[in-house]
């Protein structure tokens, strides 16, 4: 078993805060000095889900244990990308199929986030 990671991040309202970072982060190579401990996130592998090269979501693990208006639970960030495009009626297919891919994967990683939040996997 690995040995929990720990990281000490300043912030511009409680100094150096200490965390410790769940197997699945990615770490905090973005993290700036001036930001507030409630706004410290734990994000995992960010993963793209497109459409002829194109991002209609990110997602990826987070959790924000200091936040003052969100859950401190592990939970999936999702974030709508700005694919805009008009189609013909293969192109609506082919879309529909891309949709339907990234709902069987996003069904996949609401399965891997279950054991997260019940404690049964690190």
């Amino acid at each position: 078993m690995t040995e929990p990671r720990t990281i000490t991040l300043p912030t511009s309202d409680h100094g150096p805060v200490t965390l410790t970072c769940p197997a699945w982060c990615s770490g905090h190579a973005d993290h700036r000095p001036d930001s507030y401990r409630a706004d410290l996130t734990h994000y995992g592998t960010e993963e793209r889900l497109t459409f002829h090269g194109q991002a209609l979501y990110t997602v990826m693990l987070a959790q924000t244990p200091f936040s003052e208006n969100a859950t401190h639970d592990v939970g999936l960030y999702v974030e709508q990308g700005g694919y805009t495009g008009s189609l013909d009626p293969a192109g609506l297919y082919d879309l529909a199929a891309a949709l339907d891919g990234h709902a069987d994967r996003l069904r996949d990683l609401a399965d891997q986030l279950g054991p997260l939040l019940d404690g049964s996997s690190e």
